[in-house]
């Protein structure tokens, strides 16, 4: 287990870096928006704000996760990142939705005045600064395969496409086409929707035991190649946090001795450690009645 907290810390360090990203981002924008009169850079550092939370939260997450197992959390607290997870993606969701609601009122309650240039060059800026954090957090979360990390980066995509709609939205003023910062908007709050929806269906996903069946047919399939055995009679498999629990009912011949069929199933241990990172099974053996 000392590999996942090691994991877990590193995932923890790219969610630090994200709240100091928004932080640094957040202030930026409010103030020029303040200063250059620019109603879409000011919601661009409100939804930075809101970002804070979220990371907040994947990273209250992953130090829970970091708890070692107890009498009541006997494989641990691993989930508690899947959790925090799912409480990004609603964060996300409801973002994306007021990305939208501003939009439309925007739309309606439309005003001819153009903000400054200098917004859209600030906003040009910060969509290039949060891409590179998600670039990191993307590469860091699929190295340690960190559901949470993996949330946080998403989120860091979805500010960067804010940051370009805004960008747009605020150029096309200048040239007299006000109408495409609100479609911009739209367009964004959807994709950003569109996300936090994927994120929070893997999240629930995860909590309700649910897993890949073609992940588990090829786990099954590499088992039956395993000499000594003659069928798996059963598989059940769930996510837990970074790792994947696994419950395997295999037959062997019946004439094999305890010694050997233990053999067996330290074999297929090792298989699965090597071919698909699964430390943690238990295989029951019952006689082949074949």
């Amino acid at each position: 287990m000392d590999e996942d907290y090691k994991n877990l810390k590193i995932a923890e360090k790219g969610a630090r870096i994200s709240i100091i990203a928004y932080i640094i981002l957040s202030m930026l924008k409010l103030t020029l928006g303040y200063f250059y009169q620019s109603k879409a850079l000011t919601a661009d550092g409100v939804n930075n704000s809101t970002d804070i939370i979220a990371s907040l939260a994947i990273i209250i997450g992953l130090k829970i996760s970091r708890k070692p197992a107890d009498d009541d959390h006997a494989y641990g607290h691993l989930r508690a990142q899947t959790i925090s997870s799912l409480v990004a993606s609603l964060i996300m969701i409801a973002v994306g939705l007021d990305v939208i609601y501003n939009a439309v009122y925007t739309t309606i309650f439309l005003k001819n005045k153009a903000p400054d240039m200098i917004s859209a060059v600030v906003a040009i800026i910060c969509a290039i600064l949060i891409y590179a954090v998600y670039v990191y957090n993307k590469r860091v979360a699929l190295r340690i395969k960190s559901s949470a990390l993996m949330a946080a980066a998403k989120d860091n995509l979805s500010d960067a496409w804010v940051s370009m709609g805004t960008a747009a939205g605020i150029i096309a003023s200048q040239f007299g086409f006000p109408w495409i910062d609100p479609l911009a908007a739209v367009l964004v709050g959807i994709l950003i929707c569109k996300t936090g929806g994927e994120i929070f269906k893997e999240a629930a996903h995860n909590l309700t035991d649910g897993f890949d069946s073609k992940q588990l047919d090829s786990i099954v399939s590499k088992i039956k190649e395993i000499d000594g055995v003659s069928c798996v009679k059963g598989t059940k498999a769930r996510v837990h946090g970074n790792n994947i629990l696994l419950d395997i009912v295999i037959g062997v011949n019946s004439k094999l001795t305890v010694v050997k069929s233990h053999e067996i199933t330290e074999e297929i241990e090792e298989m699965l450690n090597r071919e698909f990172k699964i430390k943690h099974a238990i295989i029951h053996v019952e006689p082949d009645s074949k």
